[in-house]
């Protein structure tokens, strides 16, 4: 199949082929000829870095009227980065067609700006959820002849908490003939959402649901707690042409762990919530440019991030949630290209990979640990291929050979292949010169603890909630031991929050760290957190009264008998006024 044989303009086909565009990906040979009558309402299930943008965007380019200048298409997604790569794309596809215009609308910069490019007559608006809704709210946008909506990312925009703000938007375009939703995965949530605004949907699933994509070669690392820094440190080294993501729970990981490998000598940076829109521009224009080697980001700060060429994907811990997984994953092996994701895993979180492996039905390979030697032989042999690859065309260098012929005349060829590698590896060398061996052994079973001793240290692990990950004394603990409190928080699953999301977002409110956190227990309107008691205050001061969707956050001690802190109300009681 052919893009020419989808039946779209030729000016887009024209387009398509300067691009380099042969033939569709698997996505966009099964929902371009769906999408092309515009009266279908459709549901598409691909992989991220399947080819969703022009999947959608080539047709809305061949049904638009260019001869209306008012708003015909509006494309939704989840954030300003990916909002821009949509606009980009859509630039290069309608190269060739004249009198179409295409604005990008979104937080963090001038509303003004985007006002007047709206008022210049547009037919298609790409926008993140809450700048749209300011614009409606603002009278600057009229949906009302809206005839296409797209929703991209949409278990993103659910994750990130935006499920009344694109009911909002269904709701206000009345007279749209179809509604075109891609996801790369169907949480229950999407589902209702189909249901309830869509008619007769054509569903197009390429690969299955929660599938990893088979261009990816996962990897996993068994270390110990107390090893993982240092086994990210390996990894890296390991590869001496990696250009990646780094995946961490929490911003404050995010940033320690990237001012750690930067005082090192690595070209890092963090991608975090604290950062402004400038700082995280910049961030990302250098790590597009590849003035940065790695990105170090939580999941929220990396949402619709499209980077092109990312050889790794790194889970320094792994997302508590098998979606995140599938959307850390996909920001590798885009484009048909091949990429690696690669997993430390505490020995405790074993149960919860072989999970994420099952539901991902993707075979996952155990490697083990570099060891010191092993990295110094592989950055040698990169520095060899890059030494006898260097282009030595350029430049007047036959004008400097006497003069280091003269300089070297007493020293061997190899002294000199000597004094290099050390001028190179001197670091390398010293540093794993007495390294230990960071792989988690089994252990010999002549020596197993005794029976009673063992099944009492399996119940403690069965009533740890979530793994810290330090493997020390404090995180093997149960419900009411000495040292923890239980707080009680009246946000639950109904608010939009998977367990992960909801763990990132206390932990973001509160800037502790996930170790002081045990057992989180999530139900539909309340959860229940159980923290060691001496930041038990930090995040009560923190969350309590703050608001989260215009709604009041009650937060305090589920043991401290009040109304709140009865173990067995499971329902929301608001205080007076909220």
């Amino acid at each position: 199949m052919t893009f020419e044989g989808l039946g779209i303009d030729a000016r887009l086909i024209q387009a398509t082929d300067e691009l380099g565009y042969v033939n569709p990906t698997a996505i966009q040979e099964q929902a371009i000829p769906v999408l092309l009558s515009g009266t279908q309402d459709f549901i598409g299930l691909a992989q991220t870095g399947t080819g969703k943008t022009a999947a959608f965007g080539l047709p809305l380019l061949h049904i638009i009227d260019a001869a209306a200048k008012y708003p015909q298409a509006l494309v939704v997604c989840p954030t300003r980065e990916l909002c821009m790569q949509i606009v980009k794309e859509i630039e290069l596809f309608k190269k060739y067609m004249s009198g179409i215009s295409v604005v990008a609308v979104y937080g963090g910069a001038s509303i003004g700006l985007q006002i007047r490019d709206l008022k210049r007559g547009v037919q298609i608006v790409v926008a993140t959820p809450g700048r749209l809704i300011d614009l409606i709210e603002r009278k600057a946008i009229n949906l009302e002849q809206i005839k296409y909506v797209v929703l991209d990312e949409a278990d993103e925009m659910l994750n990130m908490g935006f499920q009344d703000d694109i009911e909002f938007i269904l709701k206000n375009t009345p007279v749209r003939e179809s509604t075109w939703l891609f996801s790369a995965t169907m949480p229950a949530e999407i589902r209702k959402v189909s249901k309830k605004y869509m008619k007769d949907p054509k569903e197009v699933i390429v690969g299955k649901v929660n599938t990893a994509n088979k261009n990816i070669d996962h990897q996993y690392y068994v270390t110990t707690a107390q090893h993982r820094y240092e086994t990210l440190k390996r990894i890296i080294d390991f590869n001496p042409g990696i250009y990646g993501i780094i995946f961490t729970r929490t911003k404050l990981d995010a940033q320690e762990i990237s001012e750690r490998l930067t005082r090192e000598g690595y070209d890092i940076d963090a991608l975090h919530g604290d950062l402004t829109q400038g700082q995280r521009d910049k961030v990302m224009g250098q790590f597009r440019d590849k003035s940065l080697q790695l990105l170090i980001a939580t999941d929220v700060a990396a949402r619709g991030i499209d980077v092109q060429g990312i050889t790794h994907v790194i889970n320094f811990e792994l997302p508590d949630d098998v979606e995140i997984y599938t959307h850390r994953s996909g920001r590798t092996g885009r484009a048909g290209m091949q990429g690696i994701c690669i997993s430390i895993v505490h020995a405790k979180e074993m149960y919860k990979f072989k999970q994420i492996e099952r539901i991902n039905n993707s075979q996952f390979h155990k490697m083990d640990i570099p060891s010191g030697k092993d990295v110094c032989r592989k950055q040698f042999f990169s520095f060899m291929d890059k030494l006898l690859s260097t282009d030595i065309s350029h430049g007047d260098y036959e004008t400097y050979v006497p003069m280091l012929a003269e300089k070297f005349a007493d020293v061997s060829k190899e002294e000199v292949l000597k004094r290099v590698a050390a001028m190179e590896f001197d670091r390398f060398l010293k540093y794993y010169e007495n390294s230990q061996d960071l792989n988690v052994r089994e252990r010999d079973r002549s020596v197993r603890e005794p029976r009673g001793q063992e099944a009492g240290r399996g119940r403690e692990r069965e009533m740890q909630g979530i793994d810290g990950g330090r493997g020390d004394a404090r995180n093997k603990y149960s419900r009411g031991a000495s040292g923890y409190s239980r707080l009680f928080v009246n946000l639950g699953t109904k608010d939009g929050f998977f367990k992960a999301s909801f763990l990132q977002f206390v932990l973001d409110m509160s800037d502790l760290k996930k170790e002081v956190l045990g057992k989180i227990d999530m139900k539909d309107m309340n959860s229940w957190i159980e923290i060691e008691k001496g930041s038990a205050q930090q995040m009560i001061r923190a969350l309590d009264g703050k608001k989260y969707k215009g709604r009041s956050i009650r937060m305090n001690d589920a043991d401290s008998g009040g109304p709140a802190g009865f173990s067995g109300d499971r329902s929301r009681r608001p205080r007076k006024g909220e």
